[in-house]
Formats: C-alpha cells, structure tokens, sequence
C-alpha cells in the first residue's frame, strides 16, 4: 500500500522535531512538515484550510466545537503547555501586589478566547476570587492594532468588554490606560529590556509548582487538528499520527533528562526536568486523554463559565474515535 501523503503545520519544537525530520516515521503517511510561527499557522489555518493537520490553539479549537463546526478534529497531542501565572504584567511603577488585587481594574488582553487567557481568568477567579464582571476587559493586539477576535464568544451577561482596534496592548498598559494585560506573547516593551513593563507574579517556579500540586492542572496550550474529510476516508490516520507524535516526544524528554552532556544551552536542565517528572509520577510530558483528562476537564469548565463555549462539551467530543483508549495486550 502505499503512503497517503499530508501536509503539517506545526511549531518548531524539539518534541516533534523527530518526527519532521524523518527520524520517527508515522505508519502510512508521507508527512511534509511546514515550520512558521503558530500565530500565523492559526491565522491561515482557521481563514483558508491550507494543509491537512495543523497545530491548533486549544481554546478556538474548543470554541469551534462547541458551536457544532464538525470541520476539524483534534487527536490528544498537546505540543504547547505553560502555567499562565508569568502571562499578566504591570507597570513597573504599579502598586498591584497581586492577581487578587486586580478588581475593579481594567485588564488588557488581545483575544477573549486565547488559551493563555482563559487560564489567566481562571486563576484570578478560582484562586483569588476575582469574578469576570469585576474587570473591565479591554481587546487589542499585542504589538500591532487591529487585532480581531479570530472566534465567536459568548461573552457572559454583565461582563465590560470593549475592542480597542486603534491601540496595542503594549500602548494601553504604558500611557496608564490599562492597569494590567494578559497574554501569552509578551508585549514589546517587557521584551525589550526597557524597565517599563514587569511581570505581576515575579516568583513564578515556586508559585507555578504549587498550583500543580493543589489542583493537578498543567495547561495546555495547543493541540493538534486533522481536517474531518482526511479522517471520514482513512479514521486510522489518528492513531497513526497520535502514536509518531508520542515516540517523537518520548525521544525528546529522553533528551532533556540526559544529565552526561550539555544537550540544551541552559544551566541544570536535567535536574530541573527530572524533578518535574517525579512530581508528575514519571511522565513530565503526557500525550493522550486519560493522562490527561484533570487538565482537559478543568479547561472545558473554565472556557464553558467564560463564554468561549457556547455550550458544554465532553472530553470525548474534541478527540478522535481511534485515540480515545489505547491498546492494551
């Protein structure tokens, strides 16, 4: 037989740098990989279906979902995940101690259903107590005006929302406008060492680790989507594509935990990984539902309460048939 040929859109990531190399092969396909940056993957994906499987950011793809778009389905391999507790700055002079502290302020973030949005909200709801109607929500690119919900959200009755199309957050939050912004990219001004923007929560490893282990929750950012045509005609691409991806990120945090070589440029990264991994009972990095189904859970609930979804939806719903369960001889 031979190999079905398919485009993928993906990040440049070590964790599946494997797999776009060549080195690990899924069974079947022939992959041609396409490496750019994922808001433009997101961006052309979503507007133009450009290729076959596409990296995807969690929250638009569950909002698509959620208003019945059967278009895409996503399969359990998670190529981002970050604690969204270093994504809301301030300025440098502000005197916010806090998250708990942002009610009743005016919060900045470029779109209301980014991944890294939804976490943020959900810390300052469910850890400090801060209601969504408490802030005056303010929508604008990061860097660069104009900057569109790529989503239809259903904003929750009572939430101050307002789109800023003629100013970038990174403006908003420097001239006072703003008291605070949340985003996954960093704005220029923090990037560029200037000393006007600072992050809120500067202890981030201590307080990131803590919320792991109070709530079991590791974020996750993207997922990966097959267009549902390619799926209706060949179902078992799923698992094909699941289980290449998987050994390409075994392979790499294999790499990571290496502590006989400098394999990354980054002081003590083996000891740090490795005490990752024993927090999380030996997988610092799992692929697939039932490793993950804390995390899955708690973002559905998260997104459902904030509006991005416009109704309830399983964990089931997102994922293809074939990578619900594995095989177990």
């Amino acid at each position: 037989m031979s190999s079905i040929p398919l485009d993928v859109a993906v990040g440049d990531y070590d964790h599946t740098r494997d797999l776009a190399s060549g080195k690990v092969r899924a069974d079947g396909l022939k992959l041609t990989f396409l490496e750019m940056p994922f808001e433009e993957i997101v961006f052309r994906f979503l507007k133009y279906r450009e290729w076959d499987v596409s990296e995807m950011s969690m929250g638009a793809y569950c909002s698509l979902r959620s208003q019945n778009d059967d278009s895409l389905m996503a399969i359990p391999v998670f190529t981002s995940r970050m604690f969204r507790h270093s994504s809301i700055y301030v300025r440098s002079d502000s005197k916010l101690r806090g998250p708990g502290e942002l009610a009743g302020k005016r919060v900045g973030i470029p779109e209301w259903d980014q991944t890294a949005v939804i976490y943020g909200r959900a810390i300052l709801m469910h850890v400090h107590g801060v209601g969504l109607q408490e802030i005056e929500w303010q929508q604008a690119g990061v860097n660069a005006p104009g900057r569109k919900e790529s989503t239809a959200s259903n904003i929750p009755a009572g939430v101050r929302y307002r789109s800023r199309p003629d100013r970038t957050l990174a403006q908003l939050l420097e001239s006072g406008e703003v008291d605070a912004i949340m985003t996954a990219r960093p704005p220029a001004n923090f990037q560029n060492k200037s000393g006007a923007i600072k992050r809120l929560i500067p202890d981030l490893v201590s307080v990131e680790a803590e919320y792991y282990a109070k709530t079991g929750i590791y974020p996750i950012m993207h997922t990966v989507v097959i267009r549902r045509d390619i799926l209706a005609s060949h179902p078992w691409i799923g698992r094909s594509l699941f289980t290449a991806f998987e050994e390409a990120k075994d392979r790499s945090v294999k790499r990571a935990l290496d502590a006989t070589i400098s394999r990354y440029p980054v002081p003590g990264l083996p000891a740090f990984v490795q005490r990752w991994q024993d927090q999380s009972e030996g997988d610092i990095w799992p692929y697939g539902v039932q490793s993950n189904l804390t995390t899955l859970k708690a973002f559905l609930g998260f997104a459902f309460e904030q509006g991005v979804l416009h109704r309830e939806l399983t964990v089931e719903e997102l994922f293809a048939p074939s990578t619900l369960q594995r095989y177990d001889p």
